[in-house]
């Protein structure tokens, strides 16, 4: 493979080596930055989806696609990763909240019809795959008329290929560096979810990454034919901080997440 390229079959198949590892660590609680800081700004950011049939692209394991099941709302996932969509399906069996999940890209939405979904949700997926305007194309043509895209990514200006934090004297973050914006060169980022028990002692996930500038996912999304309406750019809570003292720096200095709202034309 040319290292920059990265297709939808490489994205799978990095997914597919996460899924059992990733699904374990984030059912228990060991995914701190979305338990307690992404979540707790995105769902609030979605708003209330009960009664709406709602499309999930990039489900995963399903974690954040139940969440909004509880909530009332009937949920689709749709995921490139097989074996995460088999996780999801377990759990589906195991805890039946009505949802339904197929293996499917986010840029191809070919099983669905259009006018399909009264709202699409993502999670932290948006950033992961090779076709962004596709995703947006697609996405738009299965919702009804008026419906919302809420999504949540990495902050482009922020999560880039050249960030890094400068310490003082003590060891305290004071300043991040940001380095390589423009460089839009598909990588494989390799990290864990530190505050696992075992973090030590497992791999790193390997995930794919399309880094994107700020101005290419929102003139993509215009460009599609949605209508932006809010973005927002969440905090950690001082509560969080406290219980997670790793999350401190963030509060102080840049914000991680970058959430946004879209609608289809009525």
């Amino acid at each position: 493979m040319n290292r920059d390229q990265l297709s939808e079959s490489d994205v799978a198949q990095h997914w597919n080596l996460n899924a059992d590892l990733w699904t374990q660590q984030v059912r228990a609680g060991w995914d701190i930055y979305r338990e307690h800081w992404n979540n707790l700004a995105f769902l609030p950011f979605v708003g209330d989806l009960t009664g709406k049939e709602v499309l999930d692209a990039g489900c995963g394991e399903g974690y954040n696609t139940r969440i909004f099941a509880r909530r009332g709302a009937r949920m689709i996932g749709v995921d490139l990763s097989p074996r995460m969509i088999d996780l999801a399906r377990e759990e589906e069996r195991r805890e039946p909240l009505g949802i339904r999940y197929e293996v499917t890209s986010y840029s191809d939405l070919g099983a669905f019809a259009d006018d399909s979904f009264d709202a699409c949700v993502s999670t932290m997926a948006l950033m992961d795959g090779p076709d962004f305007p596709g995703a947006m194309r697609e996405i738009r043509r299965v919702m009804k008329p008026g419906a919302p895209l809420c999504f949540s990514i990495l902050h482009p200006c922020f999560a880039t290929k050249g960030l890094g934090w400068l310490n003082d004297a003590g060891g305290h973050p004071v300043k991040f560096t940001v380095a390589d914006y423009f460089d839009d060169r598909p990588r494989v980022e390799r990290w864990k979810f530190s505050h696992a028990p075992n973090a030590a002692q497992v791999d790193n996930f390997r995930v794919p990454r399309f880094d994107r500038t700020l101005s290419y996912y929102l003139n993509t999304l215009l460009d599609a034919g949605l209508v932006l309406e809010r973005i927002d750019e969440p905090r950690p809570s001082e509560d969080a901080c406290r219980r997670f003292p790793a999350l401190q720096r963030w509060r102080d200095h840049i914000p991680l997440y970058l959430h946004v709202r879209a609608r289809k034309h009525a």
